[in-house]
């Protein structure tokens, strides 16, 4: 994340993502650090971060790994700090029991392309 980026909050403060140049448009940034769309305009930019909202983070993800894909569920984005590396946190999908064996996989931030919304959900991403 450089300088250059805008941060995007909520009216209640929390924060949704963020909005950095690109030529002479803008572009919005998810919480995971991924592109939400194009060179727009800044209303647009603002707008496509306000309308996903953060509920789009609690949904199933998958995790691609070399033995195969897992169903996830996303813990923890921690957007990089000043002299801090950023992460995302990911625990396999307990399917709510509490006593289910769990994996968890430290993940750096961006989020890599390995960690991808569930297919076949409608709304399950928020950028499509």
């Amino acid at each position: 994340m450089n300088g250059d980026w805008t941060p995007h909050r909520r009216d209640d403060g929390e924060l949704v993502g963020w909005i950095r140049p690109d030529g002479q448009g803008w572009v919005a940034v998810d919480l995971l650090g991924r592109e939400a769309t194009g060179a727009v305009d800044w209303l647009d930019a603002e707008a496509a971060l306000e309308q996903t909202g953060l509920a789009w983070l609690a949904d199933a993800w998958m995790l691609e790994r070399d033995a195969g894909a897992v169903r996830v569920r996303i813990l923890e984005v921690t957007p990089p700090r000043e002299g801090t590396a950023g992460r995302v946190v990911v625990q396999t999908d307990d399917f709510g029991a509490i006593d289910a064996s769990v994996e968890r996989f430290g993940l750096p931030w961006p989020a890599p392309e390995a960690l991808r919304p569930m297919r076949g959900r409608e709304g399950a991403s928020p950028w499509g």
